[in-house]
């Protein structure tokens, strides 16, 4: 017979823990279902790499693994998904069915009017001046319901949470039934009650649509009883969660029902994974991956089994972005769509500016050689940036220039956020010392011409006691090298070169603003680069090839 492992998001909330326990002992005592298991995907024990174990240890080979999601969004169609791929790489043969999110469903709307009438039946809270104080629910045409999910960057999911709360007031006599969210998505939760009162609402029931207790609920309960504190005409009343119930248990029944039968419906209409939905071109066509919710602790969607530590912190997450070399058009598809679902961008001054005219209203653009220290943004500061925007919550971005690793400390930032527990990603770019001198019609390598190139940077000239760079091995190499960061070195660069037996006749390139309208190339001989590019008034961003390649220049590309 096929297993059963009830598959949860986790939670922090002991509550919510033993209410998701509750739930799987109740299933497994309804009907001859099989064996049956719950696990965790983070967070929270037991993990689901001990469900699966287990059941596997018993003789199963085939399971249904079932999402106990209300909706599905990033944990339904992510990160629950590759949970199980990995539980198939550690156990090779398995295999799974995978059963369906649980709602929108009659059962669920049916456990959400309970609910809501258990907090009618309350005493009204103190000082609260209502218009008829009906008992027991008696009157719902006199009261609002805010419902209130988790919220989510699938728009989808915050569809299905509309849907739901419109379900709801069909047919059962509530004066209406606003949706609204905790996290990540509009209406919040004071901006919904707000809503009701102007709508002329005087008792509202606030219902979480959430299966189990857990710091998202609690917070539900906070927020409505600070907008009840400085409304008291209003009578505010908070709903308990679904919570482990008879209705859960048949829903989850039927859903496994359902899986064992190949039915897996799902609404693919409006998921943002499948159509390009306006604002979120970012998730079209990518693949699923486990991800980090603004609402969770940083470090646990690695999944490692039995390796849950709590950081305490709700996290974003940074991705260090390669603008390319200056040009708007030249960034990568990958980094543009992070950068148009960024909430937060750290630009350099060498990013592609243009590319910030782009950007949403409400994103917060942080120029790091503006702030927070004089004329230029110490490292460190703009380490803490990061880490602290993405501890808020926000998706940060850091636009570089070029490529990140190339002369950017791209891994610098990467290492910050990697010691602050922060979900970080690097994206690279086109980097300058190899679109510089295509741009200006130099192949940096050419058959029969240059089998290597050296990309060097000429921050510290020749003799400087923290340079890094052999120049006398540089020197009496054949091939191409290219020069980043030398406006002020390249005379004494060159001087070098000729000294370690570089020929003074070797041709140069010097490159100002590649990939800009004011693109400009100065050609020279080595041992007269320092001159020219004095006198032409070279200046930075601009990069100096130099080597036989040059000689094959064909004039700037376009």
């Amino acid at each position: 017979m096929t297993g059963l492992v009830i598959v949860g998001h986790g939670t922090r909330s002991a509550a919510g823990v033993d209410q998701f326990a509750a739930l799987v002992e109740r299933v497994r005592r309804r009907g001859d279902i099989g064996d049956v298991e719950g696990g965790f995907i983070e967070l929270s024990r037991p993990p689901l790499t001990d469900a699966v174990g287990a059941l596997v240890a018993r003789g199963h080979r085939a399971l249904v693994a079932l999402p106990l999601v209300l909706t599905a969004a990033g944990h339904g169609k992510g990160d629950i998904p590759a949970a199980m791929a990995r539980e198939q790489e550690r156990h090779p043969g398995l295999t799974y069915r995978y059963g369906r999110p649980l709602g929108p469903h009659p059962l669920l709307h049916d456990a959400l009017a309970q609910r809501i009438d258990a907090a009618l039946a309350e005493t009204s809270p103190a000082g609260a001046a209502l218009a008829d104080p009906s008992p027991a629910g008696a009157d719902r045409a006199g009261t609002w319901v805010a419902l209130i999910g988790r919220g989510s960057t699938d728009p989808d999911a915050n569809a299905e949470v509309a849907k739901v709360a419109r379900l709801l007031w069909e047919g059962r006599g509530y004066a209406g039934v606003e949706p609204g969210f905790i996290s990540l998505a509009e209406p919040s939760v004071p901006a919904v009650l707000d809503r009701l009162r102007r709508l002329g609402a005087r008792r509202i029931v606030v219902a979480p649509y959430f299966l189990f207790a857990g710091v998202l609920p609690d917070r539900i309960v906070a927020q409505s009883a600070e907008f009840a504190a400085a409304h008291p005409d209003l009578d505010v009343r908070v709903a308990e969660v679904i919570g482990d119930c008879d209705a859960l248990a048949d829903l989850v029944l039927e859903r496994h029902a359902e899986a064992l039968g190949g039915d897996i419906r799902m609404n693919c209409d409006t998921c943002a994974y499948r159509v390009l939905m306006p604002g979120f071109a970012d998730k079209v066509g990518r693949p699923q991956r486990p991800h980090d919710h603004p609402d969770d602790p940083v470090g646990h969607h690695h999944h490692h089994g039995h390796d849950h530590h709590d950081h305490g912190h709700d996290h974003g997450s940074v991705a260090v972005v390669g603008g390319g070399p200056g040009a708007d058009d030249l960034i990568t598809v990958r980094g543009k769509a992070l950068l148009d679902a960024a909430d937060v961008v750290v630009v350099d001054r060498l990013a592609p500016q243009g590319l910030l005219a782009g950007l949403r209203p409400d994103v917060l653009v942080v120029d790091a050689a503006k702030v927070p220290r004089g004329p230029s943004m110490a490292q460190e500061a703009i380490n803490a940036a990061l880490v602290s925007h993405a501890r808020a919550g926000r998706r940060v971005v850091r636009l570089k220039g070029g490529d990140p690793y190339v002369f950017g400390r791209g891994h610098e930032e990467v290492q910050a956020c990697v010691a602050a527990g922060v979900p970080v990603t690097v994206v690279p770019g086109v980097s300058s010392a190899l679109a510089a001198p295509a741009l200006a019609g130099v192949p940096v390598t050419h058959r029969g011409v240059a089998h290597d190139v050296t990309v060097v940077s000429g921050h510290l000239p020749p003799g400087h006691p923290d340079s890094l760079v052999d120049w006398a091995a540089l020197a009496r190499a054949r091939g191409t090298v290219v020069l980043l960061m030398a406006v002020d070195t390249i005379a004494k660069i060159a001087t070098v070169l000729i000294e370690h037996g570089r020929a003074p006749e070797t041709p140069v390139l010097a490159v100002q603003d590649a990939g800009l309208p004011g693109q400009r190339s100065v050609p020279a001989r080595l041992d007269e680069i320092g001159a020219v590019a004095a006198r032409e008034g070279i200046g930075p961003p601009a990069v100096f090839v130099l080597g036989p390649v040059v000689a094959l220049t064909t004039g700037p590309s376009t």
